[in-house]
């Protein structure tokens, strides 16, 4: 059912020692005084925040002798091993093969569940399929965290739970009302993390279990897939490739990206010093237009803006927004932003090359 590590050399990093750092200095002693000796299982391990978080808790291990062990579910272990070695070899993690839909076979004990697979939705995707899997995962993970005696769980959600953002709100709070069209199919993603939050919810209330949610806005920085349908990776992807960057749509749509480095700090202290059966918003409050972003890539990558935008603005059309009030984040936890755009961007292009290079040797 799992892999056993093969490699027994100390953790050697694959993100820049400077993010590592941050990560250590901005994140709380309480935070890895509470995860001394832990026993955390880890879904969407293999993914961009699972990747950063294993980053993270693997160079904490090693700083603070914490003594960790690590179980990562992935469908495909090889797959894993041959993308990050240096995380899947190393001997506090054990790669758990199986489905987050099905971890019935599991009963080991763990301290700690982090629920992090946040696959989204493509443009095509079955909506039902979509929504049952995301909800078939949180099922899943709690009853795990249930069986197997775990004393916290957090839930990687999303600010798609409060569906589309009144143009006239700048930045969305945690009691916003609002929600998901259930009239647009395509709204499953967000639909699906709500039922999704009040399962973890119902679970805390029933079975005791120390809950917190995390409700994710967009990233960026390394492990990004550039090919997936994100709009800040797609734009470092052309610009990389010395292409001008392509805007579709008028580019009026305002968004803001939290540096992974930034995230790791976040989930980590939300983890530990959130407040149980709370939610809390995670990303930046910096907001920016598509148009902007595309502005920003362009000069930061190729010293020039070379963008072009598909379609004209609508006059006095309202503004299509994505971003998060973090003031409960900010004044409860002492989260803050550390890491502006355009060194988020210059990192997730450096990490790209060094990854390109290493490919090729």
């Amino acid at each position: 059912m799992f892999q056993e590590p093969t490699s027994m050399s100390p953790y050697s990093p694959g993100i820049a020692p400077d993010d590592l750092r941050l990560i250590i200095e901005k994140t709380a002693p309480v935070v890895w005084h509470a995860l001394r000796g832990k026993r955390i299982f880890i879904t969407g391990g293999t993914g961009f925040i699972g990747c950063w978080l294993l980053e993270a808790l693997l160079w904490a291990d090693q700083h603070f002798q914490l003594e960790l062990q690590l179980m990562v579910l992935t469908r495909r272990p090889a797959a894993f091993v041959a993308k990050a070695p240096h995380l899947a070899q190393h001997p506090a993690v054990r790669l758990i093969m199986g489905n987050v839909n099905a971890l019935g076979g599991f009963n080991e004990p763990v301290d700690i569940v982090l629920h992090a697979a946040t696959d989204v939705a493509n443009a095509g995707s079955d909506p039902c399929q979509v929504f049952d899997d995301i909800v078939d995962g949180t099922k899943e993970t709690l009853a795990l965290a249930i069986r197997c005696k775990a004393q916290r769980y957090l839930l990687t959600s999303s600010g798609a739970v409060y569906g589309r953002q009144p143009g006239k709100m700048t930045h969305i709070l945690e009691d916003y009302a609002g929600a998901p069209d259930t009239l647009q199919p395509n709204t499953a993603y967000g639909q699906a993390k709500r039922v999704s939050e009040w399962l973890v919810q119902c679970a805390a209330s029933r079975h005791g279990i120390d809950t917190r949610i995390a409700r994710v806005f967009a990233l960026l920085g390394p492990y990004l897939p550039l090919d997936a349908h994100f709009a800040a990776g797609n734009f470092i992807r052309d610009a990389m490739a010395g292409q001008e960057i392509k805007v579709s749509g008028d580019g009026t749509a305002f968004r803001s990206y939290l540096y992974a480095a930034d995230m790791v700090v976040w989930l980590l202290t939300i983890l530990v010093v959130g407040e149980p059966g709370q939610a809390y918003n995670l990303g930046s409050d910096q907001a920016l237009t598509i148009r902007q972003l595309a502005a920003t890539v362009s000069r930061v990558v190729l010293g020039e803006e070379r963008f072009s935008v598909a379609a004209e603005s609508v006059e006095n059309a309202p503004a299509q927004r994505y971003i998060p009030n973090i003031d409960k984040a900010c004044k409860d936890l002492n989260l803050f932003v550390h890491t502006d755009l355009p060194s988020a961007i210059r990192k997730t292009v450096d990490w790209t090359i060094m990854q390109s290079t290493a490919s090729r040797t």
